[in-house]
């Protein structure tokens, strides 16, 4: 009778551990999808970022992972996986020249560009971290609009 507690106060210790650690490596995916895009030229670069004061980031230097897709039929969508609970946010622009950078005109974009949780862009309602993030605690699809100046 000993040996069959000791066993099963084992067990159960072994259970209590392992449910804890699986918890904290969980990771999720993330599905961003743009559409309306103007044309099917270039790719749609996704920027994912984790981190207060990333953004604004012209230059994806800041960013916590970058994902391009192709564009079919005026709309595309790319998966992060392996992203651990947190706090994220997603800027996407429409490279159409597939030149890697944003281009401009005087001031304003030229391709369209979009942020997480932003249906326009002015300069009283400027992108930042604060205000693009979401929580990702599960599988999450978003999508995002994408704005040409």
């Amino acid at each position: 009778m000993k040996n069959l507690t000791l066993i099963i106060y084992h067990l159960l210790l072994f259970m209590l551990f392992t449910s804890f650690t699986n918890q904290a490596d969980k990771t999720f995916s993330l599905t961003i999808n743009v559409e309306k895009l103007r044309n099917s030229e270039g790719k749609v670069q996704f920027a994912l970022y984790s981190k207060d004061g990333s953004i604004p980031d012209e230059n994806f230097k800041k960013c916590y992972k970058v994902l391009k897709a192709n564009i079919v039929n005026g709309s595309s969508t790319i998966t992060f996986h392996g992203i651990p609970s947190g706090k994220y946010a997603v800027s996407v622009f429409h490279d159409e020249n597939n030149n890697n950078k944003i281009d401009k005109g005087f001031l304003l974009p030229t391709e369209g560009i979009g942020f997480s949780n932003f249906k326009t862009i002015s300069i009283t309602n400027r992108p930042s971290f604060v205000k693009a993030s979401f929580i990702v605690q599960k599988d999450t699809i978003t999508n995002i609009p994408i704005i040409y100046m």
